[in-house]
């Protein structure tokens, strides 16, 4: 296997403000030993294609409803590879976890965006069985792969990207 890449964990302050975002209801206490809980993303096997992104803080997702994570991650790859995220498999059999954009797709250039390339995975519980997902901090819930892409013969992509989001135009 050829290695492409590097996961590191992304500043505390920039992950305690995202977590404190997304999770209000965690004290400071909480959202500080969050951060000392991140763990690398991880294969479970040798044959395995998935990096496993695990949650930082508990929480429950009814049916219809969402979540965004911060993870507390960020990547580092070589330029001709992406990242593409999605939830674990078991979790979308189960209780039709999805990603909200479908596909997160974590470009190389990410690492440089003004949040550090913090990845954050938005989640939607879409069970139509009345499921409640609950997770508790450290459960793995999503999963990332790496692949390599081409570009075309006349591409003259030229633009420095700042943020995440929509920030490519």
């Amino acid at each position: 296997m050829e290695r492409v890449a590097r996961f590191e964990k992304v500043s505390r302050a920039v992950f305690v403000r995202d977590l404190a975002k997304y999770f209000p209801s965690l004290t400071e206490k909480e959202l500080e030993s969050a951060y000392d809980r991140i763990a690398l993303p991880g294969r479970a096997t040798s044959g395995s294609a998935g990096y496993d992104f695990r949650t930082p803080a508990g929480f429950a997702l009814t049916p219809g409803s969402s979540v965004t994570v911060p993870t507390g991650i960020r990547v580092h790859m070589r330029e001709d590879h992406v990242l593409l995220l999605f939830p674990r498999s078991g979790l979308g059999f189960r209780y039709r976890l999805q990603l909200n954009n479908t596909v997160g797709v974590i470009d190389s250039d990410y690492y440089y965006a003004e949040n550090e390339g913090h990845i954050l995975i938005k989640l939607t519980n879409d069970s139509r069985e009345e499921k409640t997902l609950t997770l508790s901090a450290g459960d793995a819930f999503a999963q990332g792969v790496f692949l390599t892409y081409g570009i075309t013969e006349d591409d003259a992509a030229g633009g420095v990207r700042t943020g995440g989001f929509g920030s490519t135009g």
